[in-house]
């Protein structure tokens, strides 16, 4: 043996350990339809809120120039909440229409020709 065999067998346990700590701390593969199933998660989110905030825009300005107190912006933010849970509800059904066709979520666009079919 020679004296070189101690310093190949340490580097060859040091490169071992060295991709085992690697194998260990690397971040998890996330999929491309993942970050499409969050996208399309936040969309319905901000369906929801921006509904709500119209709503309550909406309503606030029939106050304003109708001076008809609190009840403007109380069925603005009423009618908008309805809005938004009807936009999310679209959204949702046509991303389980993609899921049971087997294709990844993609963003879906808005279509009135769905609706009327």
């Amino acid at each position: 043996m020679s004296q070189d065999d101690p310093r190949e067998e340490a580097l060859r346990r040091l490169d071992e350990r060295a991709s085992a700590l690697h194998a260990r701390t690397k971040p998890p593969v996330t999929s491309h339809a993942a970050e499409q199933a969050v996208g399309q998660a936040y969309q319905i989110i901000l369906q929801l809120v921006g509904g709500v905030l119209a709503g309550m825009a909406a309503g606030f300005l029939v106050d304003k120039v109708f001076k008809t107190g609190p009840w403007g912006l109380i069925g603005g933010v009423l009618l908008g909440f309805a809005l938004s849970i009807w936009m999310a509800k679209l959204t949702a059904d046509r991303l389980m229409a993609l899921a049971r066709q087997g294709g990844p979520p993609q963003a879906v666009p808005y279509d009135d020709e769905e609706d009327e079919a």
